[in-house]
């Protein structure tokens, strides 16, 4: 038998007590003349302290026995191990264990990263739609729509994609020269945009654009990711996460923004619409700030307009019969949408 120290986990009490083994426990006998017997496969060793053994019991909180001194040597093969501090760290040592683990989560920052594609593909066409009918209703009653210029939108869609009746595309009262897209197909078109198109094929070139995110569920992508770095990234100090997300982030949407231009091209081929004003539109969206918008790139979300100009250009075929995507009548009624829309009621949605 060997001296210890128990603290029952009932009381703050301790009490003096005697232990020994007993086939396949630790039997602890108290000054008293009392007797218990602890199961050996419950015990746990918590780590030293100033060289005494601290065994508890997995199946009771609170409750230590003090072995003064450590582990008595009869006693030592049938009671759990010392913890060492620092684990495997201390065994290996700190440098190579660095190594492996900074390994460790390259590997999975690299998975984490490329599972939002699975990941939004996984989510069921039905509720990413139903999402995007919620973000479509927090435009309020910005929309835009009159029988002319809703027919004459429905003309240039179908003009550039006839093969997907789900795609829906709207336009807004809001002098923003952009676009989006929203989960479910559905794809908004802001006036600003409209009115700065100097055709027709320019807003084609947009519309197909936004159809080449809705082919990939880019918006479902972005969503995923969005949501996985803020939980990667938020135990970090606010401005390096914040950064490192936006880099991140940057650098796969610049990839979605690439593959989408690529799939207006093949829309804009397939309709026999010109994509030399789409290369326009985009030239004249770098304007006089081109250079900046060169210096920036790696933190822009998007393809430097230069660029993706030059790539439109790129696809123009020489030989190739272009026509309008709308006559000069559709295009006015598209472009006086708003114009002669009823203005919205006051406030906003959002």
């Amino acid at each position: 038998m060997a001296d210890a120290w128990l603290y029952d986990g009932e009381t703050a009490l301790r009490h003096a007590v005697s232990v020994g083994l007993e086939d396949d426990a630790l039997r602890i006998a108290r000054a008293d003349g009392g007797a218990t017997s602890v199961p050996l496969a419950t015990l746990t060793r918590r780590e030293d302290v100033a060289g005494d053994a601290i065994l508890a019991r997995r199946d009771l909180p609170g409750w230590r026995l003090i072995l003064p001194g450590g582990v008595p040597a009869d006693l030592a093969a049938a009671l759990p191990a010392a913890r060492r501090y620092g684990g495997v760290i201390d065994r290996i040592g700190l440098w190579p264990a660095t190594a492996v683990f900074a390994v460790l989560a390259g590997i999975a920052l690299t998975l984490f990263l490329n599972s939002p594609p699975l990941v939004a593909r996984a989510v069921p066409r039905a509720v990413e739609q139903r999402l995007g009918e919620l973000m479509v209703g927090d435009f309020g009653r910005r929309g835009c729509a009159t029988p002319a210029g809703d027919a004459a939108l429905a003309t240039l869609v179908q003009r550039i994609d006839p093969d997907d009746p789900t795609i829906e595309v709207s336009v807004v009262r809001m002098p923003i020269v952009n676009a989006v897209t929203l989960p479910g197909g559905r794809i908004v078109l802001f006036d600003g945009l409209v009115q700065a198109a100097r055709s027709p094929d320019e807003v084609a070139g947009v519309i197909g654009h936004e159809i080449g995110h809705v082919r990939h569920r880019d918006v479902m992508e972005s969503l995923v990711r969005q949501l996985g770095l803020s939980v990667l990234l938020g135990g970090m100090e606010g401005n390096v996460g914040g950064y490192t997300n936006t880099l991140l982030a940057s650098a796969y949407s610049r990839k979605a923004e690439a593959r989408a231009d690529d799939q207006a091209i093949g829309l804009l081929r397939d309709a026999r619409i010109s994509p030399a004003p789409t290369a326009a539109f985009f030239t004249r969206l770098g304007g006089k700030d081109a250079k900046a918008e060169r210096m920036l790139a790696y933190l822009a979300s998007h393809p430097v307009s230069a660029d993706r100009a030059q790539r439109f250009t790129r696809s123009l075929d020489p030989k190739a019969t272009y026509r309008p995507a709308l006559d000069a009548a559709q295009w006015r009624a598209l472009r006086g949408m708003c114009a002669a829309s009823p203005k919205e009621e006051s406030g906003w949605r959002f």
